[in-house]
Order: C-alpha cells, then sequence, then structure tokens
C-alpha cells in the first residue's frame, strides 16, 4: 500500500471515526481534530475528540487516532482504502505507546506509588499532554505529592532516563525510575509555569538576567548526550512542512529558511526545546526547569532564541495579552543581547517562529491559513529587525 503523504479532508475524517467507532460499538455524535502532522516524507498522524452514543444509550467522549506511519499501523486496527493502509486506535490504545494503558489505570499508577514509598491510598489521574505516536504526560496526585509519568516510545526511555541523570541537582526534575516499555516517573516540582503568569499577571517578577544564568550552568555532562540540531539546521525541515501544507507559502518559508544565521561557535549543554511553559516560577525565582527530552549538546544561541521565538507567537495568538507578553519579551531581548550577537540571535528566533508557523493546521484551526501567514510575516520582522518590542 502506499505511504505517500496524505492529507486527510473533513469527508475522510467523518468516515474513518465512524467506522472505528462503529467497530467499538458505538455511533459517532460529533468530532473535532485535535492533531494533525503531515510529514513531508513520511507518514500522517491525527487524533481527534470524538463525541460517541453507545450501544446502551450512554455518551461520552473519547479520543481516537490514526496514523498512515507504517512503522505503528501493524499494532493497531488496520483500515484501507485500496490506496493506503491507516492504523486506528482508541486512546489510550496508542500503538506506539505501548507503556499509555498503564499509566492511565488508577489501579496500576496506585501500585507504582506504592512500591516507590510514597504512600498507598487512592490516586487521581490527569492526561497533561498527549501527543499521537510521539508521547504523552499523565500526572498521578496522591494526598501526599504529585507524580508525573512520561509515556515515550520504548526505544526512547532509557535515554531520557539518562539525561535526568545527568541533570541530577539542576532544576530538571528527578527521575524516580522506568519501565522497559516506555514509562518514566519523574517527581513534581514547585511553581507556576512563566506561561500561565503571562496569561493572568500585570507583570512578570522573573528576572531575564536569572535565564541567562540558569542557561549558562546547565549542567555539562548534558553536552555528553548526541548533538540535537539547532533551529538553524532544522529550518529547511520546518520550511519543507509549511510547503506541504500550503503551497504557495512554501517560497516565503524557504527564504527566512536560507536567511538563518550560523553561529560558529563550539557547541555546549542547552536543553533544546526552552520556552515558556517549561519554566516554572516560584516567588519570582525559577523553580523548575521541564522536558528535558531534547537536552544534549547544541548552539548556545538557539535556547534563548526558543524562548523569545515562542513568546512573539504568544503574543500573536493572545492579543488580549500581547501588553504584558511583548513587554517582558523585551526585558529578555535586552538582557540577551548583552550576551549573544543580535544579528545572529534574531535569525534563530525567526528559525523558531517558522517552526511554529503549521502550528494551528496541526489542530485544525479554521483559519490556520491566515495564522501560517502571520507566522511567516512575524519571522520575517525579525529577520528584518521590524519586530520592535516596546521597553
Amino acid at each position: 500500500m502506499s505511504e505517500k503523504r496524505w492529507t486527510p479532508g473533513e469527508a475522510d475524517l467523518g468516515r474513518l471515526w465512524s467506522a472505528a467507532v462503529e467497530v467499538a460499538g458505538g455511533t459517532v455524535l460529533g468530532w473535532r481534530t485535535t492533531h494533525l502532522d503531515v510529514q513531508p516524507k513520511g507518514g500522517t498522524t491525527v487524533a481527534a475528540h470524538v463525541d460517541v452514543e453507545w450501544g446502551d444509550g450512554a455518551h461520552s467522549t473519547e479520543t481516537f487516532g490514526a496514523t498512515t506511519d507504517s512503522r505503528h499501523t501493524q499494532a493497531a486496527l488496520l483500515m484501507s482504502d485500496g490506496e493506503r493502509e491507516v492504523g486506528l486506535w482508541r486512546f489510550p490504545h496508542d500503538p506506539a505507546l505501548p507503556a499509555l494503558p498503564a499509566a492511565c489505570d488508577p489501579e496500576r499508577m496506585r501500585r507504582l506509588v506504592a512500591g516507590l514509598g510514597l504512600g498507598d491510598g487512592e490516586v487521581t489521574l490527569r492526561v497533561r499532554a498527549y501527543r499521537p505516536c510521539r508521547r504523552a504526560v499523565v500526572e498521578v496526585r496522591t494526598a501526599r505529592t504529585s507524580l508525573f509519568v512520561k509515556v515515550l516510545r520504548p526505544g526512547k526511555v532509557e535515554d531520557l532516563q539518562r539525561l535526568h541523570r545527568a541533570a541530577a541537582g539542576s532544576l530538571a526534575p528527578e527521575s524516580l525510575g522506568w519501565t522497559d516499555d516506555g514509562l518514566l516517573v519523574l517527581g513534581g516540582l514547585p511553581g507556576t509555569p512563566l506561561r500561565d503568569l503571562l496569561l493572568t499577571e500585570d507583570s512578570i517578577a522573573l528576572d531575564p538576567e536569572r535565564i541567562v544564568e540558569v542557561l549558562r550552568t546547565l549542567p555539562p555532562a548534558l553536552a555528553e548526550h548526541p548533538a540535537r540540531p539547532g533551529w538553524g539546521e532544522q529550518a529547511r525541515h520546518y520550511a519543507n512542512a509549511v510547503a506541504a501544507v500550503l503551497p504557495e507559502a512554501g517560497p516565503a518559508a524557504h527564504a527566512i529558511a536560507d536567511a538563518v544565521l550560523p553561529s560558529g561557535e563550539p557547541p555546549v549543554a542547552v536543553h533544546g526545546d526552552f520556552y515558556e511553559s517549561q519554566l516554572l516560577v516560584r516567588d519570582g525565582e525559577l523553580g523548575g526547569l521541564l522536558d528535558i527530552d531534547t537536552a544534549g549538546a547544541g548552539d548556545r544561541y538557539d535556547d534563548p532564541a526558543c524562548l523569545l521565538g515562542h513568546l512573539a507567537v504568544l503574543a500573536q495568538v493572545r492579543p488580549d495579552r500581547a501588553e504584558v507578553i511583548d513587554a517582558y519579551a523585551a526585558r529578555c531581548l535586552r538582557e540577551f543581547e548583552r550576551h549573544f550577537d543580535p544579528r545572529i540571535l534574531r535569525t534563530r528566533v525567526a528559525a523558531v517562529v517558522l517552526s511554529l508557523a503549521t502550528g494551528s493546521h496541526r489542530v485544525q484551526d479554521e483559519n490556520w491559513r491566515t495564522a501560517l501567514g502571520q507566522r511567516l510575516e512575524l519571522a520575517q520582522r525579525w529577520l528584518t529587525g521590524e519586530q520592535l518590542l516596546a521597553a
């Protein structure tokens, strides 16, 4: 069967979810796409919240997923239209994440918590993140504490355990153990995500100088892990992703990718995905640094550029909070430009914004074409120096 790029329309997805629900014994009442990932040279993965009426008259909202990625289809319910095979599943039975059903089972998580010596009472679970065929995060709350269970592809979990071991003593969460089917247990950390503060507070107490200090003092052992492709190195990939979903935007996306400057500096320890949701703030100080999955050797420009790029896009997405977000981004930019070449830094920010250009398409926002164009324009303004942030 063909695995060429599949960009499903509403009719395709409607038939797909109806077939999946019918096999499970229900009828679709409605659905909304939550994730659509169309890889330029690979499979397509899609997920949706589906409203279902079951045979006994009960109603529920379920998450269903589908992929054409042949690495995962064989472990899912296979369907074919004669041209391609699509693997289907109902959450939490993601074919790429075999540990996910355990992470979503309160009794199994209760036993896990008890085995760690953290109490033997009832637990409550909350799915904090789910990226189909990639990863999930489940918060496990007890009367005493909160743990975070990260679920990965089995081949990824041991490497992440090593990263957490290398980051011991830093702001990263402590690893409490892992299983070879892809489950990693992390301790909770104090603080509120910087993103939450940006969306609720009138001003942000966290000094950007502290951010620079944290980046400078990331554990050197992280740099012993394989080099992470920088935003400049990945820029053409993201330009290809833009061209795949909106071909007429491809030339502008590739022009942005081609303008990203190298630093020529030796690799250092980097976080690799350093943005506002990863920073936990407590009493105006950094209390934690989340998601070190992407940490390793990399270019020192990429982490500050990642934060600035995400802040720029957040201000676009939340115009009602843009004044506060832009004011904090301006503080960060002033501080970062004391330590980094402004020209190189700004082109890296443009690359980060480019990487986020297809975000609205991935969640199938009805205005995704407009949002994509706005993000390309934002990236271009960072390249030309027109993205002026208020002091």
